[in-house]
């Protein structure tokens, strides 16, 4: 048998960590390396934290799962959380990212569909986006290569350019549902929209009846600088996905909505068999015990602008690596003039950073939230360090 037990569906590399301490990580060798990568913006409280770790414990030794046909008093507490932290006025509990943007899609159907307007199905989505790997989700984005094998799509979503608001007008349609879209694009380079697309959606949708279904999974709980990135847009969206920080690493996604967007979500229209369990319940509560203030936010704002101008200074003298930097709060992207997996793979192996690549020739930086000065400090020495010698080796 030539196949390994674990389905060959990532590229692994030869990092094996068996424990985390904070904001670093320990590998099976013993050598530590600094995250910056916080599990693809996951980890948004390092790896050792105690109020989350205790809480998991707690809750472990109580009562993990139940089925959804029983009250939840647990999931009661955290959605009411939820809906006082944001627009939302329900919340549905999923168990990832791409579940939660399904939830979404099915929440921007039904909305239409409640109101016998079953032809108002489809979404206008934006190229470069993504937003998860089930069927559903990689049909909403435009990427091929996420294509590839698992066709025909599923149908019901229209591409058009990112942060191009004219486009965006001219696809609107009889079939049209709503948009969907990443107010920052993660996988597709760190990307922010402007300000004139995201109020731009805003004015369409309520011309025309439409929602606006944002994809917070990454953008979500804290990671730009306010609760979800929609705030710094002035906008409010109808339905939103979050998850990744929602659980700082324990699964736990969500799907936000006004109560006149879920009008057709009502019982029997979804379900989860573990979709908020008492222990991502207690999982989700313990990181907003931690987050939801504005003591943390401002951390977050005031390490973000920090990191960001060391980066700004940085690049400076790496004129044939580096382009610019971009992003919100501590979800920052380097755009490289080289390919940036060669150099992610540098830093790791060479230098023990641990950061991610992403679309547009990005070097993706989203550490957890908790770094300080310190932890800027020793990443940007290793970065440079990284930067000489890889820059050494492609002279040699």
């Amino acid at each position: 048998m030539s196949i390994t037990p674990l389905m060959p569906v990532y590229p692994r590399c030869d990092f094996r960590p068996v424990r985390g301490d904070h904001c670093h990580l320990i590998g099976e060798d013993g050598r530590r390396y600094l995250d910056f990568a916080a599990g693809i913006a996951v980890n948004i409280l390092g790896h050792s934290h105690a109020g989350l770790i205790g809480a998991i414990q707690r809750q472990a030794a109580t009562l993990m799962h139940v089925s959804n046909l029983y009250g939840s008093p647990q999931g009661e507490r955290l959605a009411q959380r939820l809906v006082d932290l944001t627009f939302a006025d329900t919340v549905f509990f999923t168990n990832s990212g791409a579940e939660a943007v399904e939830c979404a899609i099915k929440t921007a159907r039904a909305y239409h569909s409640h109101a016998g307007n079953d032809h108002k199905f489809e979404l206008i989505t934006f190229n470069n986006a993504f937003h998860g790997r089930t069927m559903g989700t990689i049909s909403a984005s435009s990427q091929e290569k996420m294509h590839h094998g698992f066709l025909p799509l599923l149908p019901g979503f229209k591409y058009v350019d990112f942060d191009d608001l004219a486009a965006a007008r001219a696809a609107i349609g009889p079939n049209t549902a709503g948009f969907l879209v990443e107010p920052v694009q993660g996988e597709g380079g760190i990307r922010p929209a402007s300000d004139e697309f995201m109020a731009g959606l805003r004015q369409l949708a309520d011309e025309h009846d439409l929602l606006v279904v944002l994809d917070e999974v990454q953008t979500g709980v804290c990671r730009t600088g306010t609760f979800y990135a929609y705030e710094q847009y002035g906008v409010t969206p109808d339905v939103v996905a979050t998850a990744k920080g929602l659980g700082g690493g324990f699964p736990l996604g969500a799907c936000l909505a006004t109560e006149k967007a879920a009008r057709g979500m009502v019982a029997g229209t979804h379900g989860s068999t573990y979709g908020g369990n008492p222990l991502a319940m207690a999982a989700g509560e313990a990181v907003l015990d931690a987050v939801a203030n504005e003591a943390f936010l401002e951390h977050v704002r005031l390490t973000g602008e920090r990191l960001r101008a060391r980066l700004e200074q940085f690049i400076g003298n790496y004129p044939a690596l580096f382009e610019l930097v971009r992003g919100r709060g501590l979800m920052l992207g380097v755009k490289m003039k080289v390919e940036p997996r060669a150099f992610v793979a540098h830093l790791r192996d060479n230098h023990q950073v641990l950061t991610v690549s992403s679309g547009d020739n990005t070097l993706r930086i989203v550490p957890p939230l908790v770094i300080d000065e310190a932890h800027i400090d020793e990443f940007m020495e290793r970065l440079s360090a990284a930067a000489d010698s890889y820059k050494a080796e492609a002279a040699a």
